[in-house]
């Protein structure tokens, strides 16, 4: 692949680090059932595994492993589970400097239940208050490190003090977020790529529409808004400009962790100087190619698996999310 000469982001910057990430690391206990859970019944697993996750430690680790200097700022316990979430990042050679360790606080957890036949989740997280961070405790060169930051709404007040600081560098800031949070309005105002799921875009635009809530997110002054869908691919929005971008046919095992690769593929053609359509079709193949493994990091690809799967796959034909049909 090669940049196009409409770059949605100038491509070539000497920083440090590429990506740096501030947000949420997990540790997760992936439950696949064949069958619903039966409360107050008891059933079998048809498989069980610990594995690593979080939105934001995702991304980066998609971002390491397309190729791109990665690092990441957060917070885990001081526990066993603390070398699970972080694992795969260290090996990837992600820069973990920025990473606090909580004494006597557990580590982000996850329960994931996966029905096997669809490959479709359910997170029931939980994170210790004492896991949560200021910007106190942060320096601004964290900041002027990267070519591009990524955030989340796990501590909404150091994603907007972040983002505030990244703006005031040239730094893109790019928005993880799936469900309404306190103020949103003050951290949707300081990011350019506020990437959203389709639950939150139908609420956020007050009418149950897809496309409506992809316009309020441009009210905000987004570069470019991104709505996340799924099978059915991306839909993106900047001024009057709608880019439509379907998603790849593929063999799901666990839909845990596809939109976080969405995610690290965004940032990674987002880098390398592609034009809108180009970013999101790589962004929707990381996604698709996250969802054939088990787990929220089992399926990111490295660069030569991407771009081999992007010259052997299409993607599929367009379908409108708001179409009554289908949903």
């Amino acid at each position: 692949m090669s940049a196009s000469e409409t770059a949605l982001w100038p491509a070539g910057d000497t920083r440090e680090l590429d990506v740096l990430g501030v947000g949420e690391s997990s540790c997760d206990t992936l439950c696949m059932t064949d069958e619903p859970p039966d409360f107050g019944g008891k059933q079998e697993l048809a498989a069980y595994a610990v594995c690593a996750g979080g939105q934001v430690a995702t991304a980066v680790l998609a971002c390491a492993k397309l190729g791109l200097r990665a690092g990441l700022i957060g917070s885990v316990g001081d526990d066993p589970q603390a070398e699970v979430a972080l694992a795969a990042l260290r090996e990837h050679g992600v820069d973990l400097a920025g990473v606090k360790v909580v004494p006597g606080a557990p580590t982000r957890q996850a329960v994931i239940l996966v029905d096997r036949a669809s490959g479709e989740r359910a997170v029931l997280g939980h994170r210790d208050p004492r896991l949560s961070l200021s910007a106190s405790e942060l320096n601004r060169d964290l900041m002027r490190r990267a070519r591009a930051l990524h955030l989340d709404t796990t501590d909404p007040e150091l994603s907007v003090w972040a983002a505030q600081v990244a703006r005031s560098e040239g730094i893109p800031v790019m928005l993880d977020a799936d469900r309404r949070w306190p103020n949103a309005d003050k951290l949707l105002a300081t990011v350019d790529f506020p990437v959203v799921s389709r639950r939150l875009a139908e609420e956020l635009g007050g009418t149950g529409s897809v496309q409506d809530g992809l316009r309020s997110l441009g009210c905000h002054g987004a570069r470019l808004a991104v709505v996340t869908l799924g099978n059915l691919g991306a839909l993106a929005g900047a001024g009057e400009r709608i880019w439509q971008s379907p998603g790849f046919r593929v063999p799901v095992a666990d839909l845990t962790g596809a939109g976080d690769g969405f995610r690290g593929g965004f940032l990674w053609a987002l880098l390398e100087g592609f034009d809108p359509a180009q970013v999101l079709r790589v962004a929707n193949a990381v996604g698709a190619l996250n969802c054939q493994a088990l787990g929220a990091q089992g399926g990111l690809p490295n660069r030569s698996e991407l771009e081999s799967f992007l010259r052997s796959h299409s993607p599929e034909s367009w379908r409108d999310p708001d179409a009554r049909v289908g949903r």
